[in-house]
């Protein structure tokens, strides 16, 4: 049951100087990560031109979803987020609380392009 049961809050890491991405699990076919931001941390603005990215927030009241070409959505604890294959994502931890959210991508590998 170790490879299929993970408890977050034990996985959480956070750095005043960095945003830090947790790898959860990569099967085959997904992987899942957990992203832990401090306030004003963000996830630089990129592609996956081969998967599909599912964000999934767990915790936070405040943060800034960037959708590509120059749309921004308000996001925060309890939603659910989709960046189909090729479509420009990232975000920005807008709040004094921390951010948390795990992405669910596949298929594997994930390929991923910066942007900006």
């Amino acid at each position: 049951m170790k490879e299929r049961v993970f408890k977050l809050e034990e996985l959480t890491q956070f750095d005043l100087n960095a945003p830090q991405k947790v790898m959860v699990y990569q099967s085959d076919k997904t992987l899942g990560a957990m992203w832990c931001l401090e306030p004003g941390q963000e996830v630089f603005l990129h592609q996956h031109p081969n998967a599909d990215d599912v964000w999934i927030c767990l915790e936070g009241e405040s943060g800034l979803y960037f959708a590509g070409d120059d749309q921004e959505v308000e996001i925060k604890k309890g939603m659910a987020i989709l960046a189909k294959v090729g479509q420009t994502h990232g975000m920005r931890n807008t709040g004094t609380d921390r951010f948390v959210f795990i992405g669910i991508a596949g298929p594997v590998p994930v390929e991923t392009v910066k942007l900006g």
